[in-house]
């Protein structure tokens, strides 16, 4: 969503992934500072991820996009990725591929796990966003791949024309 988000306005896209994951997946000691840098631009499109640095992306950020997709249809998208990037020996960030995929069964947070479990965390996040006095950005809430096509097709196509 944050590249079609991007690419779609012109803005450039920051992969907060690529600069979280350091090589063995080992987490880079200059993430935060790397962010701090990125945000400090006028313009930009990450996710919000990673909770050492989502208040300074809140900060910033002008609009928040909630992806607020079942944890079936995550999982819908998620499994055939993972398995895809496995096979291909894709490289992700920093050197890093996907692990073994049997390694589903023994680490906790392998992706597939980790997906599953942290689910609902981010619609409790999102609501707290919500909840505050004051919300400091826009939230726009997308419930399917029907609405996220309809909101890129028009709003925001029709902002980057406007």
């Amino acid at each position: 969503m944050a590249r079609a988000l991007s690419a779609r306005l012109g803005l450039p896209h920051i992969d907060i992934d690529g600069l979280y994951h350091g090589p063995g997946w080992v987490p880079r000691p200059e993430f935060a500072a790397d962010v701090a840098a990125f945000v400090a631009a006028d313009e930009w499109v990450t996710e919000w991820q990673y909770s050492a640095v989502r208040p300074l992306l809140l900060a910033r950020a002008d609009l928040l996009v909630w992806l607020d997709l079942t944890r079936v249809r995550v999982l819908a998208q998620l499994v055939p990725r993972t398995l895809r990037r496995r096979v291909r020996r894709v490289e992700l960030w920093n050197g890093n591929v996907e692990p073994p995929l049997w390694t589903i069964l023994t680490e906790r947070d392998h992706i597939l796990r980790w997906a599953w479990r942290t689910h609902p965390k981010t619609a409790t996040r999102v609501r707290t966003v919500l909840a505050s006095p004051d919300p400091p950005v826009m939230v726009v809430r997308l419930r399917n791949r029907r609405e996220v096509n309809a909101w890129l097709d028009g709003p925001v196509t029709a902002a980057r024309s406007g």
